[in-house]
């Protein structure tokens, strides 16, 4: 065999650890960088608490006391289906606000099965995931043996093992990487995968798949020595690790009881304005006679111009995730204004690209900002992802709002005369939203409501729970 060399091209992206930093803190919730800036404050001296401006505040005052008092006008509106002619329903303590939470669920697997339907996995599929995901514990991981539990598996659904593994792979790598791990090794080299290709990824897969013992001693000359690299390619490749998280499902934010708002908007002054939440956060700064004497210091002070420069990178990385997530509110905010004022009827069809273009970032960046940030309205709190809505093939209009039509359809029906789902389908084709009668089916199966003949019978055995309602006319 005849060797030979040649030179070839090609293009790699090479992540910094300052850049790590910054994508890890776009990701991190309220309380998450509240407790990450606690942290800094207590590991690098340079940094200090700011005491607020006083001045700053009574500025501010007023604008907060507006928007609370508009907030509370909102709140006394009478609901938009009456406002538009649509008939009351319900009782009259009933809070229509509080719907819009309305299919939402607090366990992550409902969310990532969910998730998983609307990428359009098959029935099949899904109730493999299905599977795999009830032997999760309530960080992703698996609870057991992975071959014990394929042949379990296989003996439950009656299907091939292989078939288990390869959806269990397909959840390892998909939208949530790291779901139905083994253990920590196999999550974090899923989440590895997310990255693009270099050597420094290369060089962590090999340092978790052979040397996790000394990378949890952070002995970085042993790891250096066993991988024969170089001290600071092992340094990146650290550094890259360093930087994923633990665990492939993050603790839900409501399990302390409340969820703390990233964003709050309001509406003020005929326009929806859009501010950050920063009551919770500590203002941290770099304190200014430090940052002053070490610009003027010699080489004495080496280790105290890392701490100068790692300081400089936190406030960096804090204010372009602020800045992000900001600019991310106001877009989602403006496009679907039409939800904020009149409900779920008018949320818009709005994707990751859509917003990514309005605002000159990546896909990649407005899905890591916009992952468990919360958005205070006076329609109520919820995550910012409830503001994307997928587009219904054929029609202008998104799932969203297609399955409040059917609702409203099926609330306002006559008592005597419940609406067939080809009905619902015709009288919606009417509104210029063409969908199928099984898109109608699956749309009130999620809404827990049963077919014609259901509702019938049952409003037969309970007249009285159900009188004829009269429809409004405009």
């Amino acid at each position: 065999m005849k060797h030979s060399l040649r030179p070839q091209q090609a293009q790699t992206v090479h992540l910094t650890p300052q850049l790590l930093q910054t994508i890890r803190l776009l990701q991190l919730t309220a309380p998450q960088l509240e407790q990450e800036l606690r942290q800094a404050l207590e590991r690098n001296p340079l940094l200090e608490q700011d005491a607020p401006d006083i001045e700053s505040e009574d500025e501010d005052a007023p604008l907060v006391e507006r928007a609370a008092v508009e907030t509370a006008a909102w709140d006394e509106l009478p609901d938009p289906m009456f406002l538009s002619g649509g008939a009351a329903h319900g009782d009259g303590d009933d809070d229509r606000m509080a719907r819009i939470q309305a299919g939402e669920s607090s366990d992550w697997r409902v969310r990532l099965l969910a998730l998983l339907e609307a990428e359009r996995w098959s029935a099949r599929d899904l109730a493999i995931g299905s599977f795999w995901l009830d032997h999760c514990d309530d960080h992703g991981y698996l609870e057991g043996d992975v071959e014990e539990l394929c042949n379990r598996g296989a003996t439950h659904c009656a299907i091939g093992a292989d078939e288990l593994e390869c959806v269990r792979q397909r959840l390892l790598h998909g939208e949530w990487p790291g779901v139905a791990a083994a253990d920590a090794s196999e999550c974090l080299r899923a989440q590895l995968m997310q990255y693009p290709d270099s050597a420094a990824r290369q060089l962590a897969r090999r340092i978790l798949g052979e040397h996790v013992d000394l990378l949890a001693r952070h002995d970085e000359t042993a790891l250096a020595a066993q991988l024969r690299a170089n001290p600071d390619d092992v340094r990146a490749a650290v550094a890259l690790i360093l930087a994923l998280k633990p665990h492939p499902v993050e603790a839900a934010p409501a399990e302390s009881g409340y969820i703390v708002p990233d964003v709050v908007a309001w509406h003020g002054g005929g326009a929806w304005r859009v501010a950050l939440n920063n009551a919770t956060l500590p203002r941290v700064r770099i304190a200014p006679h430090c940052e002053q004497a070490l610009s003027h210091g010699g080489s004495d002070h080496a280790a105290l111009r890392g701490l100068l420069d790692e300081a400089r990178w936190l406030m960096r990385g804090v204010a372009m995730r602020n800045d992000t997530l900001l600019r991310t509110a106001q877009v989602l905010v403006e496009r679907q204004r039409g939800f904020l004022e009149r409900g779920d009827e008018a949320m818009a069809p709005l994707t990751l690209k859509e917003v990514a273009d309005a605002i000159g970032m990546h896909e990649s960046t407005v899905s890591r900002i916009t992952t468990g940030k919360y958005l205070q309205t006076p329609r109520g709190t919820f995550e910012l992802k409830r503001l994307f809505a997928v587009r219904l093939e054929g029609a202008a209009v998104g799932a969203v709002a297609v399955k409040a039509m059917v609702k409203r359809l099926i609330e306002t029906e006559p008592a005597n005369a419940p609406l067939a789902d080809d009905v619902i389908a015709g009288l919606l084709a009417r509104q210029g939203v063409r969908i199928a009668r099984r898109t109608v089916a699956k749309y009130r199966d999620q809404l827990s409501i049963g077919p014609a003949n259901s509702r019938r019978a049952e409003r037969a055995r309970t007249p009285s729970a159900h009188a004829p309602t009269a429809r409004a006319t405009a």
